[in-house]
């Protein structure tokens, strides 16, 4: 298969111009003002990818749509008229849900459930591809350490170990088993490097990262999904150090076309090429044409500055043509890949949308974390009056997050909707009217208060940072409201970002944080709260009090000073001389309606030989959980390890492991782990991926910072 796909290349390569050969690395959109005009580029060879989406800023657009006739019309184009009959791929972001949303990526990485989260993306994928996409812009795999920056919604959070794992489960789910069936689409790993940690959250910024701390904080994730067999990886808008990403030799050849052995394409993200020019490093658009096909970008979006320049670049010498056949082979071997030679003009009916609501919701379920449960408010009787008031009570539009672009509003539910089909009318006290006295009224005929807070779909996504992420003074002042009736009060927190809690923690005796959950969030939030299903997510990011603590994660190196160790350590003094020394809630945690307890963490033996372990020994780590409560429930059993020294600065803790599984009431599990080479090693400063000989304090519990644990050491 892959020497017949080669084959078939290079009998293309060999018939193209170089025109043509350009015109597969130019992507550009459909001109909905001159669409003949389009239609001449297509037939003419000139473009390889037309992008679905009116701007860059797609994400958070309210009208954003495509043209499915036209489309049609293109490819029919492209396969019957063009000279090679060589077909278009079609590239959109579905991010998170198609017509039916599903939990915005890092709500989804809060459910710990990689199979179910895999299970969603398979139908994403078949919806998309029903309407004939090819190819979508997910994962975002940009680990993010500060809440500030807007982009945190779309990728798996503060953790190198839970991004890698989400970065298999989506690549797995768009691409399927085979990604030239019908119904797959071909996935896209991006931001590639280091687009996270923009200074300050500021989209697009400044960012310095050291080779140890790319490699070991924000790599992972993408060499993840390279070896899951992502077809496509996108370039970042920022630089690293002085240096753009997108004329970056090092990041894009080097280490990610020939170290991490990736045989996609390269594509660049919205218009970067233009952007080397404003980061200064390109005096105009030929040297920015240069600078990226050289460095190894195969794929121009919508600049089309290849289009324009490259021709010239190859002419005068100073781009090989070898280079430009390289890129051409790279994305032809995806168009292959993914069967277009064959369906390009082939479509699948719409699916029936009745699973994807009920997995929605399922996944909305798994993905909403219990933060407090003040003496087990929490699950509410459903004979109790419940006052409904807040700003997200009616919302819809607000519940499917950021980068939604096709979604169906008429199949979203509020929260007034689901709590009253849940608890029944006669026990839901509410008014109609979105004014606060009247909302507030209604209070003193209730027994408890449900708030309804959070931040709308437009306050996170991309160029939608903010400089402050506490809840807004205007929903605390409502809680304290709530609080001063003294009637116990519950707090359902639907957001897109980890939010600064700590005012609104001290009015209120339940927290429910929902996320930014999909067409699922309502229904979903109405059963847990009545405890028809037991909450069971756990916090992909920390949860910080404050703003002025970020950025603040869980997996930082020790300080230099004893008493000042650490801004995550318990026994840390101060970090801040105005603010409390800790997180607000940690990486990993998670409240259920039952009661776990953690105990008798053994391995199979105290000590390996380096030797051993390069050979492929392991440590058999166990630990035995109970479900001690009353409840039928879901625990999310996680292993991380403190290698106590080594020859760099390694992290407090790292997640190593962990398992999401079913506990009936009173009864107990073994939970077994292996930890082997891949799970003690790291990159040290000659970016060689080794384990040190020494001691490891292995610890299993439900967040990062559980006690339990045990040592073992590498002879």
């Amino acid at each position: 298969m892959v020497k017949d796909i080669e084959k078939k290349i290079d009998e293309l390569l060999e018939q193209m111009t170089l025109d043509e050969k350009i015109g597969q690395l130019n992507q550009t959109q459909i001109n909905v003002n001159d669409v003949e005009k389009t239609k001449e580029q297509v037939r003419s060879g000139k473009t390889g990818s037309l992008i679905l989406a009116m701007s860059g800023l797609a994400g958070n657009s309210e009208n954003e749509h495509f043209y499915y006739d036209t489309m049609k019309e293109l490819q029919k184009i492209a396969v019957e008229e063009s000279r090679l009959h060589i077909p278009l791929i079609y590239g959109r972001d579905v991010i998170h849900g198609y017509n039916v949303m599903f939990p915005i990526p890092l709500a989804m990485a809060s459910s710990f459930n990689m199979e179910l989260v895999e299970k969603c993306y398979r139908l994403i994928a078949q919806a998309a591809a029903s309407d004939g996409i090819h190819w979508t812009f997910t994962p975002m795999l940009d680990l993010a350490r500060d809440a500030r920056w807007g982009r945190m919604a779309e990728g798996p959070g503060e953790d190198p170990y839970l991004g890698a794992q989400m970065a298999k489960a989506v690549v797995k789910g768009v691409q399927g088993d085979d990604v030239s069936d019908i119904n797959s689409l071909a996935a896209c790993a991006k931001h590639f490097i280091g687009y996270g940690a923009s200074e300050g959250g500021r989209d697009y910024h400044h960012v310095e990262l050291t080779d140890y701390t790319l490699r070991n904080y924000y790599l992972p994730a993408f060499k993840a999904a390279v070896d899951a067999g992502v077809q496509t990886v996108m370039s970042s808008f920022n630089e690293i150090g002085g240096q753009p990403v997108t004329s970056s030799k090092q990041l894009l050849t080097d280490l990610l076309k020939d170290e991490l052995g990736f045989d996609g394409f390269i594509i660049g993200d919205w218009d970067v090429l233009n952007q080397l020019k404003y980061h200064g490093v390109a005096e105009n658009d030929y040297e920015a044409c240069k600078q990226a096909i050289n460095a190894g970008l195969d794929m121009d979006m919508m600049s089309e500055i290849y289009a324009k320049e490259l021709k010239n670049a190859v002419l005068n010498g100073e781009v090989s043509e070898a280079v430009v056949d390289e890129a051409v082979r790279r994305v032809l071997r995806v168009k292959f890949r993914c069967g277009l030679f064959e369906n390009a003009l082939k479509t699948t009916e719409m699916p029936d949308f009745n699973e994807y609501l009920q997995l929605s919701e399922e996944m909305a379920q798994e993905c909403m974390v219990l933060l407090k449960n003040k003496d087990n408010v929490l699950p509410l009787d459903k004979n109790k009056k419940i006052a409904l008031i807040g700003p997200m009570l009616d919302e819809r539009r607000p519940l499917l997050g950021c980068w939604s672009l096709n979604f169906d509003i008429s199949l979203v539910k509020n929260y007034r909707e689901c709590f009253t089909e849940v608890f029944g009318k006669e026990n839901i006290v509410a008014s109609e009217s979105h004014l606060w006295d009247e909302q507030l009224i209604k209070i003193s005929g209730a027994d408890v208060v449900v708030l309804f807070l959070g931040e709308g779909n437009s306050m996170t996504g991309e160029t939608h940072s903010l400089a402050n992420i506490e809840i807004s003074d205007t929903q605390k002042q409502l809680a304290e409201f709530a609080h001063s009736t003294g009637k116990p009060v519950i707090a359902i927190v639907t957001a897109g970002r980890p939010l600064g809690l700590q005012k609104l923690e001290s009015y209120v005796d339940a927290i429910l944080y929902t996320w930014h959950s999909g067409t699922g969030t309502a229904p979903a939030a109405a059963k847990i709260i009545a405890g028809e299903v037991c909450p069971s997510g756990h916090l992909p990011a920390t949860l910080p009090r404050v703003t002025g603590q970020l950025p603040l994660y869980y997996n930082v190196p020790l300080s230099s000073h004893e008493l000042w160790n650490g801004y995550y350590r318990k026994d840390c003094q101060r970090n801040y001389i105005d603010a409390a020394t800790l997180y607000m809630y940690p990486f990993g945690y998670g409240l259920s309606y039952t009661d776990f307890t953690y105990s008798n963490i053994r391995v199979s033996e105290e000590s390996i030989r380096l030797e051993e372990l390069n050979n492929g020994k392991k440590f058999i780590v166990q630990a035995d959980v109970q479900n001690a409560g009353n409840f039928d429930a879901k625990a999310t059993v996680q292993l991380y390890i403190t290698d106590k020294c080594a020859t760099m600065k390694r992290s407090m803790r790292e997640l190593k492991a962990f398992k999401k599984l079913a506990f009936q009431k009173n009864t107990m599990q073994t939970i077994e782990f292996e930890l082997g080479f891949e799970e003690l090693a790291f990159y040290n400063a000659n970016g060689d991926f080794v384990v040190e000989k020494g001691e490891f304090d292995i610890y299993i519990g439900d967040n990062c910072m559980t006690s339990l644990k045990t040592s073992i050491r590498i002879q």
